[in-house]
């Protein structure tokens, strides 16, 4: 049964379309979300939300024109409020004279093959928030590198950084390759709540990304970042340390995997020995190619850390040996040798005065 909500909408559809340059991989990464998982929201577990109807391909029991049935509604103006999630980089149909690089499902009438590019034209405009899951989908990612056939770019850069939804929700890009699972919930949570009346515009940084979430880069979450500060770099990947010198980008890329790990806590490229090549960044891949080389000014900053990193670690290595011993007075015997000096009577109310003072 639907939440009465304070905005008064009670249901609210989900159109999610993976039929952009796409591997799927954003779909099948969210099915492994906890905070919230998919399926607390589908079933109406978490409360003050409306009541949620997800038609993503990937998780979808209906197939063929059952599936597509609520697209081609929400297309008439026929569908209830919905959320539109795209999903997979954008091709530019208009480079070539015939043919299309991408489609889902058929025209009723004519049943030529749908573009993406026209469900992104008939749907966009009418949604109540549209966003982008996934690098491929926010940036562009692996399919608009240099040098590819199909002009391949990310959502904003169809519609434009300017777009408002039917609500005047900006686009919201989550990017990752494959997106952080409980990074997208997290923000389509958001969403359904501001839907519902209950939370404030999202907050997101100029990339349109959420800002909570990616307002701190990889290396300050990260758990090899002392290493860093001391000076100390991994020089192989089976090494606990810094792996700056070996490729990974962490200092300069936003993103909170480090820090929130990917399922569960658990995991997160560097946590898990990894280096970081940037997926989450909108200059992806191609600023970060190659990926296993040391990345631009990493041997400048390690230099310099190097200097003044050895000095630090020598300096805290005394430090952690005297604080790794007990003070001497802790030890048996008939003597008490901590510097306590018992106080007579004398000096009880006096600012605790030594009675032999």
């Amino acid at each position: 049964m639907a939440q009465t909500t304070k905005s008064g909408i009670d249901e609210v559809h989900i159109l999610w379309t993976s039929e952009g340059m796409s591997c799927d991989g954003d779909s099948v990464s969210v099915t492994a979300a906890t905070l919230p998982a998919i399926e607390s929201i589908v079933l109406g577990l978490i409360p003050g939300l409306p009541k949620v109807h997800l038609h993503n391909k990937v998780l979808a029991r209906q197939t063929g024109d059952e599936f597509m049935a609520p697209f081609h509604a929400a297309a008439r103006g026929e569908l209830g409020p919905f959320v539109f999630v795209v999903e997979g980089s954008i091709p530019n149909e208009e480079i070539h004279p015939e043919g299309y690089f991408t489609s889902m499902g058929n025209d009723p009438v004519t049943g030529e093959p749908i573009t993406l590019n026209a469900w992104i034209d008939r749907l966009a405009p009418r949604a109540l928030a549209v966003v982008a899951a996934g690098t491929c989908a926010t940036y562009g990612g692996v399919h608009a590198i240099a040098g590819n056939a199909t002009g391949a770019m990310g959502l904003a850069d169809y519609l434009g950084w300017d777009f408002k939804s039917a609500a005047g929700i900006p686009i919201v890009n989550v990017p990752g390759c494959p997106v952080q699972p409980d990074n997208f919930m997290e923000t389509l949570l958001w969403l359904l709540y501001q839907i519902a009346g209950d939370a404030p515009m999202i907050p997101l940084d100029d990339k349109l990304r959420p800002t909570w979430l990616f307002g701190k880069t990889v290396h300050e979450g990260c758990d090899r970042a002392a290493y860093y500060e001391q000076g100390d770099f991994a020089h192989d990947y089976n090494s606990p340390k810094c792996q700056v010198k070996i490729g990974c980008w962490g200092p300069v890329v936003n993103c909170n995997v480090t820090k929130r790990g990917w399922m569960d806590g658990v995991g997160g490229c560097p946590n898990v020995g990894g280096i970081c090549i940037g997926c989450t960044m909108p200059g992806f891949p191609d600023k970060f190619m190659p990926f296993m080389d040391e990345p631009p000014g990493a041997s400048l900053s390690s230099t310099i850390t190097m200097t003044y990193g050895p000095m630090i670690r020598r300096l805290r290595a005394i430090t952690n040996a005297t604080v790794n011993e007990e003070p001497k007075w802790r030890h048996r015997g008939p003597v008490l040798t901590s510097g306590y000096r018992p106080c007579s009577g004398t000096c009880a109310g006096k600012g605790g005065k030594r009675g032999d003072d």
